[in-house]
């Protein structure tokens, strides 16, 4: 996992990334076996967005996070479940016990893995019955608000290589050598995202390839994101398209 992408962003990336919808965390704990007592631990856990609503429906997670600035900011936000415990610790080496949890979360943070060695570390810490469940929060490429936020991002934006770290595929085969026997359970949920001006120019400077303040793409690319605001917004507010796309299996 790339440790330092996400070094100084922490404070935006909690305010201004989105969280998950109601009907997925029903999903995983009425369809997949979640429940209060359910060990999870939650890999590449960031500033604790996903790892918030495990804990609300009283489950013990580990929130694994490398990133020190995004660990501290779960740490500050999420100090009062009881039943949150933060570990400094990679995807490929999470210094969790052997057969230690019943379920493996990983939200928006997938692609940053080194699929082989976490895939082994998974086998390592999970319960026999266990699953994993990869999910993204990912913009509806059909749209055209879409496709111009990709135009602008690839003008301003050295490191971008498209949304959700680029390489990532959103068929399941895509992840046929992750999941055992190549099986996966793919899941879609509309889950479109409203925002005002700050809201959307704060969830573009969330990503770890938008520029930083006194960088010199930094100004220019507000300026675009704000004319784009200023075309598609309604009475100050702008939809944009989104899914959930999710990825339940065995490894």
């Amino acid at each position: 996992m790339n440790e330092d992408k996400f070094t100084g962003i922490s404070n935006i990336y909690a305010k201004y990334r989105p969280t998950y919808p109601d009907v997925f965390i029903s999903y995983l704990y009425q369809d997949l076996g979640f429940d209060k007592n359910s060990t999870i631990a939650d890999i590449g856990s960031g500033t604790g967005i996903f790892t918030k609503l495990l804990l609300k429906q009283g489950s013990m997670v580990y929130a694994v996070e490398p990133n020190a600035d995004m660990r501290k900011n779960s740490e500050q936000s999420l100090s009062d479940f009881s039943k949150f415990k933060s570990i400094n610790a990679s995807a490929e080496n999470t210094g969790l016990a052997d057969s230690s949890v019943d379920f493996i979360t990983v939200a928006q943070a997938f692609h940053w893995f080194d699929r082989s060695k976490f895939k082994a570390e998974c086998q390592r810490i999970l319960r026999n019955k266990g699953s994993v469940v990869l999910v993204w929060n990912s913009r509806d490429s059909k749209s055209e608000l879409v496709q111009e936020n990709d135009v602008i991002n690839k003008t301003f934006c050295h490191d971008f290589k498209g949304f959700s770290g680029g390489d990532r595929g959103e068929s399941p085969e895509e992840y046929s050598d992750f999941f055992r026997d190549g099986i996966c359970e793919y899941k879609i949920f509309n889950h479109a995202l409203t925002f005002d001006e700050e809201g959307f120019i704060g969830r573009n400077l969330s990503a770890s390839y938008a520029p930083k303040t006194g960088e010199v793409n930094y100004e220019p690319y507000i300026i675009a994101l704000r004319q784009l605001f200023n075309k598609y917004n309604e009475s100050g507010y702008l939809c944009m398209p989104n899914l959930l796309r999710s990825y339940v299996g065995k490894v």
